[in-house]
């Protein structure tokens, strides 16, 4: 980083790419830094940045696979491999003019300190305009995945392994969930028609809307009233799985941002909701959520800053919604730094904090209650295996099968799959307290 010399400022798109490419790389979220590049880019510039940025690290590794042949040794410099692989995500994957992808990127190269290296991405992406139809099926047989997750994907899933990977790389669509106390989905979707946005039904969701375009959410009908929010359209499959919670007392653990909290009160009217998180700064959008969607008259909803895996609450329970800590590999299309930042040593510290959050929030539920055991994982080791261990260790806890056309039956729960132009991985357990 040292070697990056041209202020913030002066720097053209590209570089401003390259930027968070690196950050990224260094080990820190999108999340945390897409905010603070994206100030730096003109308004007009903003959309492409975004394409870039989150289209390079989605086909990274598939970008990787297909460098390696055209290089004599081995890239040991993160910014030059940056600006190979934003080059050639813009010569094969977008509409972006070659000419300008080239000379845009190897000023980038110049501008951030690498003008010694910079003919070396020139003569690189000339090579790959010159031979575009070659390179682009190699990236589309590409795997495109961490070696570490594709050995574990092999393992877990070897019939699906292909499909699981080719959907990896796809942009996961844009899916809202209707607000039904204000506008049925049938109305809402003529409001959108009207308003000249293309959309459609959800199939598994009778509350879901799959836009057909990229659009600026608050600009959307209905927003600042509450008409809707955004959500998976697989997540929104949990408040269909849950039992009568009218006058129940609920615990949403690990809440933030508060899709389902919402959905529970657009649902039912329970007698008291506890949210809880550990990050406070992700708990205010689950208020604000609230307060947007007018759903805080349905419930006494208390918003709790705590730690799940000692959290006790002040009397039982009757249902908890535990959207458990995963390795979030079922939405890495919405994230795709994820390929970059997990490692395959976090699978077996998650593992572990899963069992813990299991074994505290057991203890909370009263006898006949319920628990959803959520992930958005694919991973066997965080879903079905967990279940396994916890059905082994609990003798007070009988699994309540989920009859449904929808995901994989596993030895216990059902497991969702990201699928193209719908929902995201999730994993789902409903489970009864016995005795």
């Amino acid at each position: 980083m040292s070697q990056i010399q041209s202020s913030a400022k002066n720097l053209n798109l590209r570089a401003q790419v390259v930027k968070t490419l690196l950050a990224v790389q260094n080990g820190q979220s999108l999340a945390s830094v897409l905010n603070q590049h994206i100030n730096i880019v003109s308004e007009r510039d903003r959309g492409l940045y975004h394409e870039l940025t989150l289209g390079c690290l989605r086909q990274w590794h598939g970008l990787k696979a297909i460098t390696l042949p055209l290089l004599t040794k081995p890239l040991e410099n993160e910014a030059l491999e940056s600006c190979l692989y934003l080059g050639l995500y813009q010569l094969l994957c977008t509409r972006v003019p070659a000419h300008a992808a080239i000379s845009e990127t190897v000023t980038a190269a110049k501008q951030l300190g690498f003008e010694p290296l910079s003919g070396l991405v020139n003569a690189v992406l000339r090579r790959v305009s010159r031979e575009t139809e070659e390179f682009s099926a190699g990236l589309e047989q590409a795997h495109g995945l961490p070696s570490w997750l594709f050995k574990r994907l092999k393992k877990d899933w070897a019939d699906q392994l292909p499909e699981i990977s080719y959907n990896l790389k796809q942009i996961a669509p844009l899916t809202l969930r209707v607000n039904v106390n204000q506008v049925s989905r049938a109305e809402y979707l003529e409001i959108l028609e009207e308003d000249g946005f293309e959309a459609r039904a959800c199939e598994l969701s009778d509350v879901g809307i799959v836009l057909e375009q990229n659009v600026h959410i608050p600009n959307l009908p209905g927003y600042e009233e509450g008409g809707f929010s955004v959500q998976d359209e697989h997540a929104q499959l949990c408040a269909t799985l849950l039992p009568n919670l009218e006058g129940k007392v609920v615990v949403d653990a690990c809440a933030a941002p508060g899709g389902k909290t919402a959905h529970i009160l657009e649902k039912y009217s329970p007698k008291k909701l506890y949210a809880i998180d550990q990050d406070a700064k992700r708990l205010v959008r689950v208020a604000e959520n609230l307060e947007r969607l007018g759903l805080n008259e349905y419930a006494d909803v208390e918003i709790v800053t705590a730690d799940t895996t000692t959290w006790s609450a002040p009397s039982e329970v009757d249902c908890i919604v535990l959207d458990a800590p995963c390795s979030a590999i079922g939405v890495i299309r919405r994230h795709p730094d994820i390929r970059l930042l997990r490692q395959s040593t976090d699978i077996a510290k998650t593992v572990e904090l899963q069992k813990q959050i299991l074994n505290n929030m057991w203890q909370q539920l009263k006898v006949g209650g319920t628990m959803l055991y959520i992930t958005c994982s694919i991973l066997k080791a965080e879903n079905e295996q967990q279940m396994v261990q916890f059905f082994a260790d609990h003798g007070d806890a009988k699994e309540t099968k989920i009859e449904a056309d929808w995901g994989i039956e596993q030895i216990h729960g059902r497991q969702l799959f990201p699928e193209t132009d719908r929902g995201d991985g999730f994993y789902y357990c409903l489970i009864e307290k016995t005795a």
